[in-house]
């Protein structure tokens, strides 16, 4: 998936970190969420402004970070 049209990064919105489609939402937020045991369903239904392609885009987005920590590790 390629996650670079939905998550955005503007140094003055949330203090630089990665959010969804210019909101004030970020991939942290969503992650945390999941992470507290809320279903996809459960995010839907309290932000009516997100899609389920943008938490798959937050998990693209987080599992390429991964990837490109563990790369520049070694």
């Amino acid at each position: 998936m390629d996650y670079q049209h939905i998550i955005t990064i503007e140094p003055g919105k949330r203090s630089g970190k990665p959010c969804i489609r210019g909101m004030r939402i970020t991939v942290y937020d969503i992650l945390e969420y999941l992470a507290g045991g809320m279903s996809e369903a459960e995010i839907l239904e309290d932000f009516s402004e997100l899609t389920s392609e943008d938490i798959k885009a937050c998990l693209v987005f987080a599992a390429d970070r991964e990837k490109k920590l563990f790369v520049a590790l070694l």
